[in-house]
């Protein structure tokens, strides 16, 4: 990674409005979003190669095996990776780079790369996060509790790792938003490139 260009990587757990924030973000910001790939079928509402790029396992499988991914894991039952190339070359052009990954893809990348910059959005409490697994209609109980136990498990192992550089509470998600900029400018600072 040069001096130039940043990689920001946004966490959370599901429910947080993490995607939203992130979407938010780049918006604001500029830059790249990272298009992971993943096993998992598509859901009505995802866009082929600006949600995810859905592949199958064999094709997985061979870009894990050559790799061409920066991370990868195993998420209720699907694989997801983000590749490598398109990440390395918006840093290496100065661009911003925004990730939105679990823990473990953090650690991995974190590990991998120099200066990479970690937030990780957090709910108010854990009833406000159940709630709003409820909310969104999604999944039947036994998903939404097996999501939220998911969560709680996350939410710890992102506070125990040591690798987060903030943390936002996702109160009020206008507040979230303005404070997840504030934070990726004070670290970019004039060296990252609008794109």
């Amino acid at each position: 990674m040069t001096a130039s260009g940043l990689l920001l990587i946004i966490s959370g757990p599901s429910g947080v409005g993490k995607t939203t924030i992130t979407r938010r973000v780049h918006q604001q910001l500029g830059g790249m979003l990272s298009v992971s790939v993943t096993t998992r079928p598509p859901t009505r509402t995802d866009t082929e190669g600006v949600d995810y790029q859905f592949i199958d396992e064999d094709k997985f499988n061979q870009m894990r095996d050559g790799d061409e991914l920066l991370e990868y894991a195993e998420v209720f039952g699907h694989a997801y990776g983000t590749p490598r190339k398109p990440v390395l070359d918006a840093i290496s052009q100065g661009k911003l780079m925004i990730l939105e990954i679990d823990v473990e893809g953090a650690i991995q990348i974190k590990s991998k790369t120099n200066g990479a910059f970690a937030l990780f959005v957090l709910p108010p409490d854990e009833q406000v996060l159940l709630k709003r697994l409820h909310n969104r209609a999604r999944e039947d109980e036994n998903a939404i509790q097996g999501r939220f136990k998911k969560a709680k498990a996350e939410m710890a192992r992102a506070r125990s790792c040591g690798i987060y550089d903030a943390f936002i509470v996702n109160k009020d998600l206008d507040q979230a938003v303005d404070q997840a900029i504030h934070l990726v400018q004070s670290r970019c600072k004039a060296t990252c490139t609008k794109q």
